[in-house]
């Protein structure tokens, strides 16, 4: 690798810890539940379609225990799916954009620009008169990934110093940019939402673990040090998160159940400009990260990192602006669905452009 196109190797050697423990995070994690995600959510579909029909009701029911409009069990859901991913900033990695910022402005290009672009375009064609689902489009595609990149980095072999500093800017990021940027998109395509409901989502979903998560990985490492926080704390609470995940896609079908099976055709449609907009943003990340020699590690991780979205502040935002049984909210949920596989893809694709020497930057 070269010392011009990525970041310095020995610089990694100053985050020894952090480096283990992603390793074993990702060999961890995709052995049990990421791998397989695709799998429990549609499981976790099929068990809220058949509660809805069979105890009628259950989930208005959940749904009815509100504060000022808001859910208590899915708030407590979606607040635990939030928070794990904040652990993940680091101030301190931010730092190091100075010393190759080429890649990491790349990503934010992709990111805030292309990838919101080419989902407001998809939506706007594929699903003229379903504005729910132009929105949900518009959600995911407007929401760079802060959590799961990590483990398909590290499936790449891509530059994991890289990858962290990503997450961290992607994180901070998100609360300055999210909120305006769905508010163009939507308003342009003419589609009302409540705008205060936006910010106050960001605030509350990503602003408040943001807050929670620099104090508690500071008190902590401080309190009982780096290993136990990075092997024993992140783990257990990235398993709580996918738990709270799951339990709202339950709750999401269970309002959902007779609709679906009335019109399944609606997930089928959102799925379309989905997979397209996939296709189109990868396709744009693989082509510019050759065009400016990227060496391999450092072309992947642009790569997966422009191409993902964080599903779980989409999910959230839809089911604050429109509901918990809305068509918004399951329509973000087929990101979450589609994600895996298209992340696990692009690993396996990038592997093998690396065999075919496509990235011009490294020596093989």
């Amino acid at each position: 690798m070269s010392g011009n196109d990525g970041f310095n190797p020995d610089s990694q050697k100053q985050n020894e810890v952090v480096d283990k423990h992603e390793d074993s995070e990702s060999r961890e994690g995709l052995g049990t539940f990421e791998r397989y995600l695709p799998l429990w959510v549609g499981i976790c579909m099929v068990i809220g379609v058949v509660l809805s029909l069979t105890i009628p009701g259950i989930g208005e029911v959940i749904d009815s225990w509100q504060v000022g409009g808001i859910s208590v069990p899915i708030g407590i859901c979606l607040f635990l799916m939030m928070y794990p991913a904040m652990l993940n900033i680091q101030a301190s990695e931010l730092k190091k954009l100075r010393k190759n910022p080429k890649p990491i402005i790349l990503t934010l290009f992709s990111n805030w620009i292309i990838a919101p672009l080419v989902g407001f375009g998809l939506a706007n064609y594929f699903l003229i008169g379903n504005e729910q689902l132009i929105v949900a489009i518009i959600l995911l595609s407007s929401s760079p990934c802060t959590a799961m990149v990590l483990v398909w980095g590290y499936l790449a072999d891509g530059n994991q110093e890289q990858n962290v500093v990503n997450t961290s800017l992607n994180t901070a990021t998100i609360i300055i940019l999210y909120a305006p940027i769905v508010a163009l998109l939507t308003g342009i395509s003419n589609i009302p939402i409540d705008r205060l409901i936006l910010l106050v989502t960001v605030l509350v979903f990503i602003g408040a673990p943001l807050v929670l998560g620099l104090i508690s990985r500071r008190s902590l490492v401080n309190w009982k040090g780096s290993e136990w926080f990075e092997n024993r704390y992140r783990p257990a609470v990235g398993k709580a998160a996918l738990a709270a995940l799951l339990s709202t896609l339950i709750v999401l079908f269970s309002l959902n159940g007779k609709e679906m099976l009335e019109h399944p055709d609606l997930l089928v449609l959102v799925s379309v400009p989905l997979l397209i907009g996939f296709a189109m943003v990868v396709g744009f990340n693989l082509f510019i990260t050759r065009i400016v020699k990227l060496a391999y590690r450092e072309g992947i991780i642009t790569v997966i990192i422009g191409s993902s979205s964080h599903f779980e502040i989409a999910i959230a935002t839809a089911i604050a602006i429109y509901g918990v049984g809305s068509i918004a909210a399951l329509g973000t949920t087929m990101g979450l669905f589609w994600e895996v596989p298209v992340m696990l893809g692009i690993v396996y694709l990038g592997k093998y452009l690396r065999k075919k020497k496509f990235w011009k930057g490294e020596p093989m």
